[in-house]
């Protein structure tokens, strides 16, 4: 595993593309499977692979609407998962930010084409290059240039670390940030760029993001449970997210990039979303949904980009999908637009392997991730706190804008990957320490006050080095 986690791993993309199996033309009647089929691999990843807590998975075609599930609300909640639990989506927020995008188009209230600077505040200074702006479809499509992460992210919680980004910061980081390359000239998966987006649009809007998406898209939709701010009912049925190593973790606030990633919402409610996508619920959004599925730029030879969707090219024909990830759930809804069928599948453990291939098999018939052989053991000892102490403090890697953040928290430490989840690492010596979620190492070098100047990466056979930077 990669700690900077892509949209979609090229492990994954290899499987889809067919590299990894029989073309689909192989089985040219593949079709979802039935409810028993699901649900067997449902507790095979869970009570076998150990790789889950609760699973929900939901199927939409044109006989209708079903729900599988699989395991429990939370580790120490015995209560089993239905359509109506909640669970935090994370980016596939995304695609009802593109959908804002291409609704307000068709209303005449923006242009694809409209620079991002030209709804925000003055004096608000958005990167240039070579005499481009940025512009709407630029951010909507990952392509603007921006990276994944504004580079003065530096969160005081890394079990919530976007809950204390503002807009004073997100300003100033537009305009002290230099692009590396040409704008649309290059897929980047951002998550500044799109929570940017969501950010404009509300300006617009001249409300918030999460009223935007209630007024245009879920209450015209009926899709009660897709929220933000949660009632108490909800929060009642809202799952509890667990890190790689099944532990109960917070969940995350993203006040200022919420288009990139806050929205919470149930399988019930993405079946209506689908719903209305593959034309079986009539919609006065089908138009702008229609307008947001045009292919805008290539991502890569396998995959086009719409206004957020992305669309991967299978043997079989395209797949339209978006995944999502939190520090404590993994997500994923997809659909095949010409056989007309959707898919949902939402988890409360953040791993590996998540939800994606799940999706994808169930859409495709492709193979599921096969889970790789842990790492040789490790034994974890104890140092005292003020050792632990001199390693927290940020660290930016020599290729790319990526920081790693290492926090002190009751005596454990966390280390974060920028706009990632946090993951606690364990000594194994003084300097030298190791991630339970991942095979992948860390290796600090102290000064002679005892902080750490710097820590290298040791993972999939490279070493990355990354210096401490301040504060």
């Amino acid at each position: 595993m990669d700690i900077t986690r892509r949209a979609v791993t090229p492990g994954l993309l290899a499987i889809l593309a067919g590299a990894a199996s029989p073309s689909r033309a192989d089985t040219p009647a593949w079709r979802v499977p039935d409810d028993a089929a699901i649900a067997k691999i449902l507790a095979d990843r869970i009570d076998v692979q150990k790789q889950g807590v609760g699973l929900v998975v939901g199927v939409i075609d044109a006989a209708g609407r079903r729900i599988i599930t699989h395991g429990a609300l939370a580790k120490d909640d015995p209560r089993p998962l239905g359509g109506d639990t909640l669970f935090e989506i994370g980016s596939m927020t995304k695609v009802f930010t593109g959908l804002l995008l291409a609704d307000m188009a068709r209303r005449g209230e923006v242009k694809l084409d409209d620079p991002a600077a030209k709804y925000l505040p003055d004096g608000v200074h958005v990167p240039e290059r070579d005499g481009r702006q940025i512009t709407l479809v630029d951010l909507a499509t990952q392509t603007s240039g921006l990276p994944r992460m504004p580079t003065n992210f530096a969160p005081k919680d890394p079990l919530n670390p976007f809950a204390d980004y503002t807009v004073d910061q997100l300003y100033p980081f537009l305009g002290g940030y230099v692009l590396t390359r040409d704008i649309g000239s290059k897929y980047e998966y951002s998550n500044v760029g799109m929570g940017l987006l969501g950010h404009v649009l509300a300006r617009r809007a001249g409300t918030d993001y999460e009223t935007l998406v209630r007024r245009r898209i879920t209450g015209p939709l009926g899709m009660t449970d897709t929220a933000i701010t949660l009632t108490p009912d909800q929060k009642a049925r809202m799952a509890t997210g667990h890190t790689e190593d099944h532990q109960p973790t917070p969940a995350w606030d993203l006040p200022t990039l919420a288009g990139a990633g806050a929205l919470r919402s149930t399988a019930d409610d993405l079946l209506v979303f689908l719903a209305a996508e593959l034309g079986f619920a009539p919609s006065p959004l089908k138009p702008a949904m229609d307008a947001q599925l045009a292919v805008r730029r290539s991502a890569s030879p396998m995959m086009d980009v719409a206004l957020a969707w992305h669309i991967l090219k299978t043997p079989a024909g395209e797949i339209v999908w978006h995944n999502g990830g939190t520090g404590g759930f993994r997500t994923f809804f997809g659909f095949d637009p010409k056989a007309k069928v959707g898919v949902v599948v939402l988890a409360n453990l953040s791993n590996l392997i998540g939800a994606d291939d799940i999706g994808f098999h169930l859409l495709t018939g492709r193979p599921l991730a096969v889970l790789k052989p842990p790492g040789p053991a490790r034994r974890a000892i104890t140092l005292p706190a003020d050792q632990l102490a001199g390693l927290a403090g940020r660290y930016r890697f020599a290729t790319g804008a990526a920081v790693l953040t290492v926090t002190l928290r009751d005596g454990r430490l966390f280390a974060e990957l920028s706009g990632q989840a946090a993951y606690e690492i364990y000594p194994e010596s003084r300097d030298e320490f190791f991630y339970k979620v991942v095979d992948a190492q860390l290796s600090f070098a102290r000064g002679a006050d005892g902080r750490a100047t710097s820590v290298t990466l040791h993972q999939n056979g490279h070493d990355q080095a990354a210096g401490r930077i301040e504060p």
